[in-house]
């Protein structure tokens, strides 16, 4: 019994349940402001298992690709693969399942375009930004992070058939958001990523190279936030000038403490920047779900 407890935890522990958590946090608010209101239970609890198993193969499989640096990052040191508690061919094969399922169980629950655009997830995630971007280049979260903004398009799909504009500001909220909330971490883990020949920006740029960019990236997402405004309240509009100011300035005073030689925590933006997109969607979500008259556009 117990080793079939540890099998298991092994093979969910190839899924990264905790990020699959994030994934779907911003799905939901994504399926409300589609329908402008609250849909269907069923519809989505079949969205989230779908985007949830989606989500599942692309790290499945990741792990397989990605197993020779994780043994060596102390950060990963503990994943499956890393530890030898299951087989690559295993693996490759669990990730492999975990995505024809997602794809198959989308199409008959939702629709063929949430399902298409969950294995396109899958695809980039695992031979764009993995195979292809990871070991090559430091701009490889900027572009292998847009796997990770793909769920808000696959619930406004799921709800609407189709992908309308504020799907892809949402995509380009998270697009933005993604480098900050990355670079943060890769500073604190900076000599892991060295020793895995690993090429994020930290390891490859200064840290006031690093931090200027910080607050670059932090800005165009504030500022692509308010795009929203348009389809959303005064609920919505708060909670993006408010969270998007104390976001901006969180970068900025982490640019000026690294620039003055101080002691920084690059973990606090890191940190932040989980609190803040659960925020900015939470306030997308009950947007909706109220249903107060939308600001709409200025002219």
């Amino acid at each position: 019994m117990a080793r079939a407890r540890s099998t298991v935890g092994a093979y969910l522990g190839l899924t990264k349940t905790r990020i699959i958590e994030q994934l779907l946090v911003v799905t939901v608010p994504a399926m409300f402001l589609a329908q402008r209101g609250i849909p269907s239970v069923w519809l989505i609890i079949a969205t989230l298992l779908g985007g949830a198993l989606a989500a599942a193969s692309a790290h499945a499989l990741n792990c397989v690709v990605d197993a020779d640096i994780d043994k060596v990052m102390k950060r990963t040191a503990r994943r499956p693969l890393a530890k030898g508690q299951v087989p690559p061919r295993n693996a490759l094969i669990f990730g492999l399942v975990l995505g024809v399922l997602s794809s198959v169980w989308l199409g008959l629950t939702t629709n063929w375009l949430a399902a298409a655009l969950s294995v396109a997830a899958i695809a980039f995630y695992v031979l764009v930004y993995t195979l292809l971007l990871k070991r090559r280049t430091s701009q490889n979260i900027v572009w292998g992070g847009a796997a990770g903004c793909m769920p808000v398009v696959i619930g406004w799909a799921a709800v609407t058939g189709t992908v309308e504009w504020p799907a892809l500001v949402m995509f380009a909220i998270i697009f933005f958001w993604t480098p900050p909330h990355f670079w943060a971490l890769a500073m604190r883990y900076r000599e892991d990523y060295a020793a895995a020949g690993v090429p994020m920006l930290p390891v490859v740029a200064t840290p006031v190279q690093v931090s200027r960019r910080i607050v670059a990236y932090s800005w165009v997402m504030f500022v692509v936030t308010l795009a929203l405004l348009p389809v959303t309240s005064w609920i919505y509009a708060a909670v993006a000038v408010l969270g998007g100011a104390w976001f901006v300035i969180s970068a900025h005073r982490l640019h000026h403490d690294i620039v003055a030689g101080d002691e920084v925590s690059p973990m606090k933006l890191f940190h932040l920047s989980n609190m803040y997109l659960c925020l900015l969607f939470a306030a997308i979500a009950v947007d909706a779900a109220i249903g107060l008259p939308v600001l709409g556009l200025p002219f």
